[in-house]
């Protein structure tokens, strides 16, 4: 990875946002964002991203992205097996605190998703359009792994919840109606009516952004004390795990014929954890499992580190795949 390229990423806006807002949280600084105002951020982010693909979508033949539909569905399938695999048998963790953590690590970061949309942009290599819809159906990963933790239990009985009930909480989850509803109605309106709505979604989108990661910034830095307390071998789970996805990630993509740009995204969110969506089907599904295990080493170790490293590492490698196999 060219150290231009790294030092490109830790003085960009987005970045040091993030770390101003762990700076302000480490020196106990009273500067906050209330919570409607990042909802909001949240929202106009995800609609954004979601409008912009759909538009863009509706240039795409279905022939063109089935190749990305059946990545997909690997990655989906994949994954959280391979957390699931890892926290139980490497790592030690018992059954639920295993399905727990494998949810989110089967489950992307939608943060992680704008992030690496835009550092793939700055490249001057952007993604196509459809990878958007990809981001949506990965969010369905949390279930496969807490399918394979249901399974695991029902051995002694004790199997708490529905799939079904999962599957239709997690589709009526915000990201997955944000995304794909902003895909249709991008899809369905035009370009003219995209016109009259492009200065807001679109130019605007940036310092959005920019501000919706200071706040990451002072929660990720909430969770760094709680994460002191459970040792080097989450901490090598929250970083290596997501680099294995990654790497498997950007392969199967250019195997599949994916240009660098869609291949480097959908590497970075197979490479992330969930912290909103999932955390809430996991306690609901195994509330027994630890939230300080599950959210800290997601929250505050593996999304601090993709912003800082892993995007531009997982961009490299999904290059490197493009020379090798391309």
């Amino acid at each position: 990875m060219s150290g231009d390229i790294l030092l490109e990423n830790l003085v960009s806006p987005i970045t040091l946002a993030f770390l101003l807002g762990v700076l302000a949280r480490l020196i106990k600084s009273d500067l906050e964002i209330p919570e409607p105002v990042m909802k909001i951020f949240s929202v106009f982010l995800l609609f954004s991203i979601g409008l912009q693909g759909g538009q863009e979508l509706a240039k795409v033949a279905f022939a063109d992205i089935a190749a990305g539909l059946g990545v997909t569905l690997v990655l989906v399938l994949a994954l959280p097996g391979l957390a699931y695999l890892t926290a139980r048998w490497l790592i030690g963790l018992d059954i639920r605190n295993a399905a727990g953590i494998a949810a989110l690590y089967g489950s992307v970061s939608s943060v992680t998703f704008v992030v690496s949309r835009s550092y793939a942009e700055a490249q001057g290599t952007p993604m196509d359009a459809y990878v958007t819809a990809l981001v949506a159906i990965m969010e369905l990963g949390m279930l496969v792994a807490l399918f394979y933790g249901r399974l695991a239990l029902s051995r002694d009985g004790a199997v708490t919840g529905s799939l079904g009930a999962i599957l239709q909480e997690t589709l009526r989850g915000r990201g997955i109606v944000l995304l794909g509803g902003g895909l249709f109605i991008g899809w369905a309106i035009g370009d003219t009516n995209f016109e009259r709505i492009e200065p807001f979604f679109v130019d605007l989108f940036r310092g959005v952004l920019v501000l919706f990661l200071l706040e990451m910034g002072m929660a990720a830095a909430a969770q760094l004390r709680d994460f002191a307390r459970l040792g080097p071998r989450i901490l090598g789970f929250a970083i290596g795990v997501p680099m294995v996805n990654g790497t498997l990630a950007t392969c199967v993509a250019t195997l599949a014929g994916l240009d660098l740009g869609s291949s480097a995204v959908l590497g970075a969110v197979a490479a992330s954890a969930s912290y909103i969506d999932a955390p809430a089907a996991v306690r609901a599904t195994f509330p027994e499992a630890n939230p300080s295990i599950y959210l800290t080493s997601s929250l505050g170790v593996t999304f601090p580190f993709m912003l800082i490293l892993g995007i531009p590492i997982v961009y490299a490698i999904a290059a490197f795949w493009q020379g090798l196999l391309g």
